[in-house]
């Protein structure tokens, strides 16, 4: 067990207090590794997994088998139906909670010291003893079947999904996890055996836990909770490049106001220009400090409430994005504006204060993300998932602050395609063309 002491000004579940935070790395008599900070002042513990893949599996075919078979695994296990499964779950105070992303499933808990071995029994037989009862299953598919038909009525869907089918075609990234209304309709309960076979392998988990639990009681945990699970899973689907050209899509959609969408080609977390690139987002659209494109295309010229870019590195590709929403008179002149700050900062980069602002902004903010238990536990699972280390909550800062003007010039010029910039825009825009 390898143990590492970090010093930083957190709060740790309900206490705010400067506090040292010590992160043990583990690994369970069975082989599964997991990183644990023990907090016993409260009586409660949180723990996030990450499991390497998500709906990136899935049989083309049958897309949105993994979303539907995720949302059913509190819906019925062993010999508890949904209702009985979620009394149990409300007697003890436990919180469970799944979710399916493109490239992982996170499966999270939070339970009470007191009722650890009856909250975890619990979590083990939804995960290892699914019933999905036809009755849930079709329950619960309804559910994302209105979810699909509410998507197609939505500009901010309808834009995502446009731009996703563009840039990725028919890799698994081109399309909703959700699936079609057509596909969720003709999946049949087998189909969700096979997603969660496909999906829950230990060799892909990542594990993350926090709260009052020793090194020694998690890793009989851990064993306990996913040892049953397969060992391997399908291969993964091959990387894919962002395949769309700079230009704009028009979806026409009755509503007086115009949402676009718009990106390029990314960076990949793993690149050493990472910290740069993200210190340029801060500056160009970012939601923590005075953005340029808040300032201009807002302050400036009141042309939207607000304006946001954002770096998007998944496994599989990187992308660039950014949204705005503007009146359909006046998102031209919106778009104009992004499509010149893109090419400015391109162009000229940005200033000392301006770097100055966004490195201030960035350190400060970063110790107030480790204010709970459950926090905790998902940022050490995640940090794991990313390829991470312990020391990066120690270091991460230095690397932020270590950006130097002439690094976030040169990352902004290699980066920023202002040629290939590209906009999805749904709604009824004036003096706006197609150019795709």
């Amino acid at each position: 067990m390898i143990r590492l002491f970090l010093a930083l000004a957190l709060s740790l579940s309900a206490v705010s207090a400067q506090a040292q935070m010590e992160i043990q790395e583990i690994t369970s008599p069975g082989g599964i590794n997991a990183w644990l900070v023990q907090e016993e002042s409260i009586p409660f513990v949180a723990i996030e997994i990450v499991i390497d893949g998500g709906a990136s599996l899935e049989d083309p075919a049958k897309r949105g088998a993994t979303n539907l078979m995720t949302a059913l695994l509190e819906e019925g296990s062993g010999d508890l139906g949904a209702r009985e499964f979620q009394e149990a779950r409300e007697r003890i105070a436990a919180s469970f909670g799944f979710s399916a992303y493109d490239d992982s499933i996170s499966i999270s808990a939070v339970f009470l010291t007191e009722n650890r071995d009856e909250a975890m029994a619990l979590l083990r037989d939804a995960l290892t003893k699914p019933r999905f009862d036809d009755a849930a299953i079709e329950r619960v598919r309804a559910q994302v079947l209105s979810i699909i038909r509410s998507d197609a009525q939505d500009p901010n869907s309808i834009a995502s999904a446009t731009f996703d089918a563009a840039a990725f075609g028919d890799h698994p990234y081109g399309t909703s996890i959700d699936g079609t209304a057509e596909s969720v309709a003709a999946l049949t309960r087998d189909d969700l055996f096979e997603a969660h076979r496909n999906s829950l392998v230990q060799s892909r988990i990542y594990v993350g836990a926090s709260g009052d639990i020793s090194a020694d009681e998690l890793g009989s945990l851990i064993d306990d909770l996913l040892g049953d699970l397969p060992m391997e899973g399908p291969a993964f689907p091959t990387r894919v490049e962002f395949g769309l050209g700079g230009g704009t899509t028009i979806v026409p959609f009755e509503t007086p106001q115009s949402v676009a969408l718009f990106g390029q080609a990314g960076i990949e977390r793993d690149d050493d220009d990472f910290f740069a690139a993200y210190l340029l987002n801060e500056i160009l659209g970012g939601r923590g400090v005075e953005s340029r494109l808040m300032r201009e295309v807002r302050e400036k010229r009141g042309l939207t409430y607000g304006i946001n870019t954002y770096l998007v590195p998944k496994t599989l590709a990187e992308v660039y994005l950014g949204s705005v929403a503007s009146a359909n008179g006046t998102i031209a002149e919106a778009i104009s504006v992004v499509r010149d700050e893109w090419a400015l900062m391109a162009k000229d980069g940005v200033s000392a204060v301006e770097l100055d602002q966004a490195k201030t902004y960035l350190t400060g903010a970063y110790p107030l993300r480790f204010d709970g238990n459950a926090e905790i536990a998902g940022i050490l699972a995640s940090m794991q998932w990313t390829g991470l280390t312990p020391e990066y909550i120690i270091n991460r800062n230095d690397f932020v602050n270590a950006v130097t003007l002439d690094d976030i010039n040169r990352v902004a010029a290699e980066l920023l395609d202002p040629d290939g910039l590209h906009f999805v825009v749904v709604g009824q825009p004036e003096g706006l063309e197609a150019s795709d």
